[in-house]
C-alpha cells in the first residue's frame, strides 16, 4: 500500500485501562485532548446513565462498546454465561442493565464474557449453555439494533476462561446465526493464543463476522509500538482488508497515558504526510 492510499484505522481509548491518573469521569476530557474521538470501557453501571451520557456528547465522544455486567468481579468472577446455575442473574443483567445503558450511551456493541469453567462440568455441557444464553441475548437486542460480541480471552490473563480460540467463536456466531451476533477480536489475546495475526485478519475480518478490533502490546499488554507485534505492518493490513470500525487500545499505559501515545502521533503524522504527498 502506498502513502497515497493510506487511510489510518480509527482508535478509541479505553477508559478501564487508559487515563488511570485521572478518575474514571474525568478520562473523557482527558482522551479528548489527546484527539480521540470515541472510546470504550468494561462497565458503566457504577455510575447514572445520564452522567455518562453527559460526558460523551460534551466531549464529542462516542461510545463503541460497553460489557455485560459479569458477575462479582471483585470476586474473580469473569461472566455469567457459560453458567446453567446463573441463568436469571445473566438475563436480569442483560435486560436491565447492559441493553439500557447501551442505549442511553448511544453504545451499538455490547459484549458478552463467558465466565470461567467451573470444576465436575463438561466443557461441552459449558459450552451449550453460553450459546443459549449468546442467543438470547443477541435476540433481546436485535430490537434494540444492538449488537452482541464474543471475545477469545488468552487463559494467561484469565485462567479458566471458556472462550479461548478465534476459531471455536466464529463457529458459535455461525452456529446461532443471528445477524446481529459477532466476534469481538482482540489481537492481544490473539497472539497469546494462537499468534499468525496477520492470516487471521485475512481469514476473518472480511467474513462481517468480526464486530470491533482491540490491540495491545504482547506480552506486558503495554502500548502497541514494542514488544514481538509489529502493528504499523498490521494496521495497514487492516485499512487494505477494508475494516471500517474503530480499534480498541485496551492496553496499560506503561507510565502516563498521555506521554506513552506516541505511537499513535507517529501513525497521525504518517498518515498526513501521505494524504500530502
Amino acid at each position: 500500500m502506498t502513502l497515497e492510499e493510506r487511510h489510518m484505522p480509527k482508535f478509541a481509548a479505553n477508559l478501564s485501562m487508559m487515563y488511570a491518573e485521572h478518575a474514571f469521569l474525568d478520562r473523557f476530557e482527558a482522551a479528548a485532548c489527546d484527539g480521540f474521538d470515541a472510546v470504550e470501557f468494561l462497565f458503566p453501571y457504577e455510575h447514572p446513565q445520564a452522567e455518562l451520557a453527559a460526558r460523551l456528547a460534551g466531549n464529542g465522544l462516542q461510545q463503541v462498546l460497553c460489557n455485560a455486567p459479569p458477575g462479582d468481579w471483585a470476586a474473580g468472577e469473569r461472566g455469567l454465561a457459560c453458567l446453567a446455575e446463573r441463568r436469571d442473574e445473566f438475563r436480569r443483567g442483560i435486560l436491565e442493565q447492559a441493553l439500557p445503558y447501551a442505549l442511553a450511551l448511544n453504545c451499538p456493541r455490547v459484549h458478552v464474557m463467558t465466565g470461567l469453567m467451573p470444576p465436575g462440568i463438561e466443557r461441552v455441557a459449558l459450552r451449550a449453555t453460553f450459546m443459549a444464553n449468546v442467543a438470547w441475548a443477541a435476540e433481546q437486542a436485535a430490537a434494540a439494533g444492538i449488537e452482541i460480541l464474543i471475545e477469545p480471552i488468552n487463559r494467561r490473563d484469565i485462567p479458566g476462561y471458556l472462550l479461548n480460540r478465534q476459531d471455536d467463536a466464529h463457529e458459535i456466531v455461525c452456529e446461532i446465526g443471528a445477524p446481529n451476533l459477532k466476534v469481538q477480536m482482540d489481537l492481544y489475546h490473539c497472539q497469546i493464543v494462537e499468534g499468525d495475526l496477520a492470516m487471521k485478519l485475512r481469514k476473518y475480518l472480511n467474513t462481517g463476522r468480526v464486530g470491533h478490533l482491540q490491540i495491545a502490546g504482547v506480552p506486558d499488554r503495554h502500548e502497541p509500538d514494542g514488544g514481538e507485534v509489529n502493528y504499523p505492518y498490521l494496521f495497514d493490513l487492516i485499512d487494505a482488508l477494508g475494516y471500517t470500525g474503530h480499534i480498541g487500545c485496551e492496553y496499560r499505559p506503561r507510565a502516563g497515558t498521555s506521554a506513552g501515545l506516541g505511537w499513535l502521533r507517529a501513525l497521525n503524522s504518517h498518515t498526513q504526510q501521505g494524504e500530502t504527498a
